[in-house]
């Protein structure tokens, strides 16, 4: 049996590829502005939002994961980030739109930036679905979206560690202990 991780790396590669730097310029400038971060994702999607919130964290910033029982309410300043391979997820849409109306920032990762969370967003990154055959064998369901979702957001990191001067060890120093 052939092993899928050269496959599934390759189509990860080519979707990064195709993502334009500028809107990368503008997700990571739009973090740092905000006042407070939300991320949002159902399933897989969600997990991969929580990845990027730990690093956030990380970098003193003040994160939420929506839906967690500590978290605040969004207000003008704020930011959301969700991730949704479709972009048609009903409470992925419903959550952006609610934010957008209070007047916050939203992002979004999705394959498809003309879906209903596509069109209640201020920045998309789109990360383009693979075409390839091969994809349902080797890369089922959302497994390319959600790599190339979370490889894509770590490859933000070190540029907001630099806008943010933190090192690996100020991010060491917020780094959960659990005991």
């Amino acid at each position: 049996m052939k092993l899928a991780s050269s496959f599934i790396l390759s189509e990860v590669k080519e979707s990064l590829d195709k993502i334009d730097q500028t809107i990368s310029e503008a997700v990571c400038n739009a973090i740092i502005q905000a006042k407070k971060i939300f991320v949002y994702g159902v399933g897989r999607s969600g997990l991969v939002g929580k990845a990027f919130s730990v690093r956030l964290v990380q970098m003193g910033l003040d994160v939420h994961f929506v839906g967690d029982t500590t978290t605040p309410i969004v207000e003008k300043d704020d930011l959301l980030l969700v991730i949704s391979n479709t972009g048609e997820t009903m409470s992925a849409a419903q959550t952006a739109n609610i934010v957008g109306r209070i007047g916050a920032t939203v992002i979004t990762i999705t394959s498809n930036q003309h879906s209903k969370l596509g069109r209640a967003s201020n920045i998309i990154v789109e990360i383009q679905a693979s075409r390839n055959e091969d994809r349902r064998r080797y890369a089922p369901l959302g497994t390319l979206f959600e790599a190339a979702s979370f490889i894509y957001l770590d490859s933000l990191v070190p540029a907001l560690m630099t806008k943010l001067e933190q090192t690996e060890a100020t991010m060491r120093k917020r780094h959960a202990i659990w005991v």
